[in-house]
């Protein structure tokens, strides 16, 4: 009796896991250089943008306090609505004239098509950037160096 229980119960795991759809990522440094602006340290957000140009995922947050969010107010109208849980992807905020470098987590499939990845800025007191940073995700601009509008002057991304 209990071969043919682990046999039924051999083929139930595998008729689950054929449904199951895996996600390859690859993990990328994020390098972002400010520029050498004066006043309060500056929350950037980085979101994957889909081919629509709508939000679909927020990527990595820097800056913790979510009291500050709304002030991000394009994003804070994808996010505010969700309230998923960024514990896992923020650090702290920006300071003028810094850098930083963080880990973000694309998924591969959505590399080459059509979607873009943007960084928004805001400084408390200040002006607010919703595309301080955003560029179409291809195989080539994962490595490269884009240039900011804003507060950042630019971010360089790197396979980790």
């Amino acid at each position: 009796m209990k071969i043919k229980q682990l046999l039924l119960l051999s083929i139930l795991t595998l008729g689950l896991v054929s449904f199951t759809t895996f996600s390859e990522s690859t993990k990328y440094k994020c390098m972002i250089q400010m520029t050498n602006y004066t006043g309060e340290a500056a929350y950037v957000v980085v979101s994957l943008i889909n081919p629509n140009g709508e939000y679909e995922k927020t990527l990595y947050v820097q800056g913790d306090d979510e009291e500050w969010y709304h002030d991000i107010s394009d994003w804070w109208k994808f996010y505010g609505k969700k309230r998923n849980n960024l514990d896992a992807i923020t650090g702290a905020t920006i300071a003028g004239g810094t850098r930083t470098i963080s880990v973000i987590d694309i998924e591969d499939s959505k590399i080459d098509a059509g979607y873009s990845i943007r960084f928004e800025t805001a400084v408390e007191d200040q002006e607010y950037y919703t595309k301080d940073v955003e560029f179409p995700l291809t195989s080539e601009t994962v490595k490269s160096k884009n240039e900011g509008t804003g507060f950042i002057r630019y971010v360089r991304m790197m396979p980790n």
